[in-house]
């Protein structure tokens, strides 16, 4: 907890506004930035605790400012399993904008789609989750100060954001799916085996973020959506060679779509 404090104290010497909610942005999803009306940015390596990006994708920087007339912090970019980080310390940042006073956490990630029913630029909203990951940020000594030792996972994204988000979808003319987000440890894509395992197991796409953050959210009662863009796909027979280059191209032809949504949906929360 003494962390968390310090990391709070830090933030609130450089900017006092308490966020309404929080937004954490994926590979390639960065521009919605464009869109804040920024009041403060804060690097990740000047927070204390706070660990620092090595994905080249990401900035890594803490933004605070306003979208759609509310107050928000916004992670541009965020910290993976795969880049030597612990889940506690994946989701150190989330349990600081609890303490920031975030009441929501949106979240966004660049993903493959194993669905057949996917193309390469679509986005899809999770409306659950499977975790496969070796770690969980809840392991260890619970932090009675955040939530329970057992949290309930009934409800992992937050189902009137969910309808909220379609109404906004369509009345946009925006091509969206709901489904299931599995996430591994990465940094590899899957093999073709491995797709089909994931399909299997009942998800729609899979990813290597978000569930970590998502685990920690909800653990402290924070309501969480979350969107994906599908920037390759997992299919058998449409199964392609894959570039970070081509990742960050069609989660950049996608991400004007998901701008639209986070902002008109963060404008009609309480």
């Amino acid at each position: 907890m003494e962390e968390f404090f310090e990391a709070v104290k830090y933030i609130q010497g450089r900017y006092e506004r308490k966020p309404q909610f929080g937004i954490i942005l994926g590979t390639g999803l960065g521009k919605l930035v464009d869109d804040i009306d920024i009041h403060c940015t804060i690097d990740y390596k000047d927070i204390p605790h706070f660990p620092v990006s090595t994905v080249e994708s990401h900035s890594g920087k803490l933004i605070f400012g306003k979208i759609s007339n509310k107050n928000i912090v916004v992670m541009q970019g965020r910290f993976h399993y795969y880049e030597g980080y612990s889940a506690k310390q994946i989701t150190f940042p989330v349990r600081v904008m609890k303490l920031l006073g975030i009441e929501k956490l949106f979240i966004s990630n660049a993903c493959g789609g194993v669905n057949p029913a996917h193309e390469v630029g679509d986005l899809m909203i999770i409306n659950d989750h499977i975790n496969l990951h070796p770690d969980n940020p809840l392991r260890g000594p619970n932090l009675d100060e955040f939530g329970p030792r057992f949290p309930d996972m009934s409800e992992p994204y937050d189902k009137k954001m969910i309808s909220q988000a379609l109404e906004i979808a369509e009345k946009n003319n925006i091509k969206i799916h709901t489904g299931v987000y599995a996430s591994v440890t990465g940094p590899n894509l899957e093999t073709p085996a491995e797709y089909k395992f994931i399909r299997i197991l009942g998800g729609d796409v899979v990813g290597m973020s978000t569930i970590p953050e998502n685990l920690v959210a909800r653990h402290m009662s924070i309501p969480v959506f979350a969107i994906s863009v599908i920037t390759d796909l997992g299919v058998d027979g449409r199964i392609e060679k894959v570039t970070l280059e081509d990742v960050l191209a069609a989660a950049s032809k996608a991400e004007p779509y998901m701008t639209t949504i986070f902002k008109e949906l963060i404008a009609v929360q309480d």
